[in-house]
């Protein structure tokens, strides 16, 4: 008999409050400059699908960010930066910002 091959780590996806009002004012702030509810929509939702692919990734993705906070990690998705944190068989999204934003200052506040 072979060796048992484990069953893959099915991650959940959750968003922190913080996360989800970062959505809310990305999706305003690109219907305001577009003039356009739909983009803003299609944008958030592509930053949405990336939450769920980093989710769905089996293993650790995202450099470590211990400057921010010791269990926080990062990706991009165009100008922005996810962060999230692994939890047992959970993935939390906790903010996602823009790249050109103080970063530091804001995981200081």
């Amino acid at each position: 008999m072979g060796a048992k091959q484990e069953e893959p780590v099915v991650r959940r996806l959750y968003y922190a409050t913080a996360a989800l009002d970062d959505l809310a004012d990305i999706a305003d702030h690109i219907a305001q400059e577009s003039d356009s509810r739909a983009i803003a929509e299609a944008f958030v939702g592509k930053l949405k699908q990336k939450c769920e692919r980093v989710a769905a990734l089996p293993g650790t993705l995202g450099p470590a960010r211990p400057e921010l906070h010791a269990d926080i990690r990062s990706t991009p998705m165009q100008n922005y930066v996810i962060f999230f944190r692994y939890r047992d068989d959970l993935i939390e999204i906790v903010n996602i910002l823009e790249a050109h934003r103080d970063i530091d200052g804001h995981f200081r506040e």
